[in-house]
């Protein structure tokens, strides 16, 4: 008779002939699995299936605290059974676990705090460390306590774990005197997080933190343990500069065989590159509990308000496709920016009357300057932008950006000017050049950014220069239009590359009026062509003239 699969290579097989659901990357960990149940043996490892049922059934002892499985006992789903079982059951050669760092991004409602809860006890209280250290870690204490409450709850509901465990919720602290272990919420608001001796650690939404100094100490403070693990959970996010989206291309890495790391172990559940992200059939990618604490019926209303409501796409893509995205809240729907993206022809607009926006960066930044040629006939406008940045910082720029900058400087989309600022007299050229071409009316700049590049560009009497507010009263307008303009596909921008990624970049501040604004310091990529594109727009529309109601139409004498 066949022996029986354990549970956890039984799921990364059904993964990989497909009877379950599955994208790339969960495939990835999935045949690393099986992989390494071949050759881990020469590398010092092995799959211990005792090991990872004794983790796993650790789960029978843990109760649902609150929802509709409140009081039942903790059931593990086939894709937490391949996390746990994996994390817990493979060993090194002297019997201590494989992996040290455990990195798990899954979407909301599938279930990641409880599972994080309990990965927490068992290293608490069931893994055999001496005075074991744990911390729930998140960037504030009342966050970390999120995963600590629901720990707690569990051990409450639970006659055996509440006889074995005292529980403090004032104090955020539980404790076994027998063997001096203690289970603690950890903030990076403590007063101080020195002296930590962590067997464990349980980190909450990664994508939070907005520095890596909360990972760093954890890490740091795991030196002194035989078998220290850190077992992170989190959502996708939206900023590229982060510790989270740090760790996740170090994951994806580790999955694709780029690096070897023995000690990393990585669960992705997203939906795949190109997948539509309104198709039902690839949720089940994203979602493993789909069915169970995921219900269909709701990720089917969150997608009908993301299809009507741009600003609610990136919501979620991310939250519940587990896609990252490059900001929080999307303003502009790429989809609708496409569709309008027409053929611009700068020959075509020779001599056309336009309107210029420059948005000056500091002098090591990027700068952008943009035109906006109207079309008053048939309301539309097109748009033509060009962009300045330093070139001996070009290409640390790039790898921090995560933008081609020198692809789109050879495709002439910008221009590198040498040394390590921008050369403010290569922006003055670009101006003569286009008014030789263009008939620019007018130049709009922030008034507060104003340098002695403005004051030499009125010296030179190209075009009326005019200072331009950045608050609600002056930006809203031009904003609300570019909306209008791009959904009616009458922006004509011909599909630039680098204002595509502005505007894909751009978050909007409301106020209670619903006046809208570009938002910098919320935008966690660079916007300023959009910016400066909302300047040339609202000076174009104040511009349009109106014509009078008998022109072109020939005069009678009655």
């Amino acid at each position: 008779m066949a022996k029986v699969k354990h549970p956890v290579t039984a799921y990364a097989d059904q993964v990989i002939t497909g009877k379950v659901p599955a994208g790339e990357l969960v495939t990835l960990a999935c045949e690393r699995h099986i992989r390494d149940l071949k050759t881990a043996k020469t590398r010092g490892l092995r799959f211990s299936e005792p090991a990872a049922d004794h983790a796993i059934e650790f789960y029978r002892f843990l109760r649902h605290s609150k929802g509709e499985w409140a009081g039942c006992e903790l059931q593990l789903e086939p894709w937490q059974v391949f996390i746990i079982g994996s994390v817990f059951g493979w060993l090194r050669s002297d019997g201590t676990r494989r992996y040290r760092t455990a990195y798990n991004e899954v979407p909301r409602k599938n279930g990641k705090s409880t599972l994080a809860a309990g990965v927490g006890l068992y290293l608490f209280m069931a893994d055999g460390e001496p005075g074991p250290e744990i911390y729930s870690a998140a960037t504030k204490r009342d966050q970390a306590r999120i995963v600590w409450n629901e720990s707690a709850q569990m051990v409450k509901a639970s006659p055996f774990l509440s006889s074995r465990v005292k529980v403090y919720p004032g104090k955020g602290n539980m404790n076994i005197l027998l063997n001096r272990a203690i289970f603690e919420p950890l903030g990076a608001d403590a007063d101080t997080m020195d002296g930590l001796n962590i067997h464990g650690a349980i980190v909450d939404e990664l994508h939070a933190h907005k520095n890596r100094g909360v990972w760093d100490i954890l890490e740091t403070a795991t030196g002194a343990r035989r078998q220290p693990l850190i077992f992170a959970i989190t959502t996708a996010g939206y900023d590229r500069n982060s510790i989270c989206w740090e760790q996740r291309e170090y994951a994806e890495r580790v999955l694709r065989g780029v690096i070897e790391d023995d000690t990393y172990f990585a669960y992705i559940a997203c939906i795949d590159e190109g997948d539509d992200w309104l198709d039902e059939s690839t949720w089940a990618k994203a979602n493993p509990n789909l069915g169970v604490s995921v219900k269909i019926d709701d990720l089917r209303r969150k997608a009908q308000k993301a299809r009507e409501m741009p600003a609610a796409q990136n919501g979620f893509m991310r939250l519940h496709l587990n896609r990252w995205t490059t900001q929080n809240e999307r303003w502009m729907s790429m989809e609708a920016w496409d569709a309008s993206s027409g053929l611009v022809v700068p020959e075509k607009l020779v001599g056309r009357e336009c309107y210029a926006g420059l948005d000056l960066s500091s002098t090591t930044d990027l700068t952008s300057l943009v035109l906006v040629f109207p079309d008053y006939d048939n309301g539309s406008y097109t748009v033509l932008p060009h962009y300045w940045l330093p070139r001996d910082t070009m290409l640390d720029k790039e790898k921090k950006d995560k933008v081609p900058y020198s692809s789109w400087v050879r495709q002439g989309f910008m221009t590198a000017t040498d040394g390590s600022v921008i050369d403010y007299g290569s922006i003055t050229q670009k101006l003569l050049e286009w008014r030789g071409l263009y008939d620019i009316k007018e130049l709009a700049f922030d008034r507060w950014g104003a340098s002695k590049l403005v004051q030499e560009l009125d010296d030179l009497r190209l075009c009326t220069l005019v200072p331009f507010g950045q608050g609600f009263m002056s930006m809203s307008p031009p904003t609300k239009e570019l909306m209008n303009l791009v959904l009616q596909r009458r922006l004509v921008h011909g599909g630039n590359p680098v204002l595509r990624w502005n505007v894909d970049s751009l978050v909007v501040q409301q106020d209670p009026a619903g006046n809208l604004k570009p938002n910098k310091a919320k935008s966690t990529a660079r916007i300023d062509g959009a910016v400066a594109m909302i300047m040339a727009l609202d000076r174009a529309i104040k511009h349009q003239v109106i014509r009078p109601a008998y022109e072109g139409r020939e005069l009678r004498t009655l």
